[in-house]
């Protein structure tokens, strides 16, 4: 009987081939598998995300021009809130005076000392203003000239009754009265001042000193009546309640769009926000001169905003 089966020897050869032959895909398997990996990594390392620098370094902070230009025009307003104190001066004395001149009541009697010592009067509110001017720069150092306007309406008005009797030397009775009225209201007023201020990048303090206009209307007048009693001198007859010629008498006079001068003062900042535009916090006082008897003082703290060109 023939023997089929393969020699010994052959048989292990076989076996060999079909091992060795087994482990070529899986070797070549493993190779690709690295070949990915590394591929991989390296794709991931040029991966912006996953870089430390781009979450380590934040971006900076944005940083104020110290260089801020102030020279230059400007324009600018606001509003305010202003307290006007109106002081009455010597008018209403001069008035009184006058009223019973050339006579001998006139001369016996001070009629301007019993209207002396009228009281001041405050008025308080709201104002609006516009105002432009140019600055020159000299370094850090600001110089400039400023105009502004300002609309006010505050006003005030005394009123007083006096009454009086008064026996002359040539013995006439005397009975008088003095009706008085005194009082201003300031329409509004503009400034021309010189400002002085210091930079300091965005931020400039400043001072103002200059001159002042306003615009008022205006009331002084004194009713005076007189009636006196006496013996007639050429008839002997007694004379009563006689009303003396001339009289009611009204002196002085109510006036309208009357100006007056003074002077300016302040204190301010400006905070440029912009190249161009700029906020200002001020103080200003004004002190005008006499009018028509009243003399005026305004003070002022006001907010504004500006632009710069």
């Amino acid at each position: 009987m023939h023997d089929c089966r393969p020699p010994f020897g052959e048989a292990i050869m076989r076996t060999r081939q079909i091992t060795t032959m087994s482990r070529v895909p899986f070797a070549a398997c493993t190779l690709m598998a690295c070949i990915l990996g590394a591929a991989t990594a390296s794709h991931a390392a040029d991966y912006p995300v996953l870089r430390g620098s781009q979450i380590d370094e934040a971006p900076p902070a944005p940083e104020f021009d110290s260089n801020t230009k102030w020279s230059g025009f400007y324009v600018g307003g606001g509003a305010g809130v202003s307290a006007t104190t109106f002081k009455p001066g010597n008018g209403l004395q001069d008035l009184a005076n006058f009223a019973f001149r050339n006579t001998t009541l006139g001369s016996e009697v001070n009629m301007g000392s019993l209207v002396a010592n009228l009281p001041s009067k405050r008025d308080s509110g709201s104002t609006f203003f516009g105002f432009t001017g140019y600055n020159f720069a000299f370094g850090d150092a600001i110089l400039g000239l400023e105009v502004d306007y300002t609309r006010a309406n505050h006003e005030y008005l005394v009123s007083d009754f006096i009454g009086r009797r008064f026996t002359t030397s040539d013995g006439t009775v005397n009975d008088f009265s003095l009706t008085t009225r005194q009082g201003a209201e300031l329409l509004d007023y503009g400034t021309a001042r010189i400002r002085m201020g210091w930079a300091y990048g965005r931020i400039m303090p400043f001072a103002t000193v200059g001159g002042a206009v306003g615009r008022f209307n205006t009331v002084s007048t004194i009713d005076a009546t007189w009636r006196f009693s006496r013996v007639d001198p050429v008839t002997g007859a007694i004379q009563n309640n006689v009303v003396a010629a001339g009289y009611p008498l009204r002196v002085g006079e109510t006036k309208q769009n009357v100006y007056g001068f003074g002077l300016s003062a302040g204190l301010g900042v400006d905070m440029a926000l912009t190249d161009n535009l700029f906020l200002r916090a001020e103080y200003q006082i004004i002190r005008f001169a006499d009018v028509e008897g009243t003399s005026t003082t305004v003070n002022t703290a006001r907010v504004a905003a500006g632009l710069k060109f």
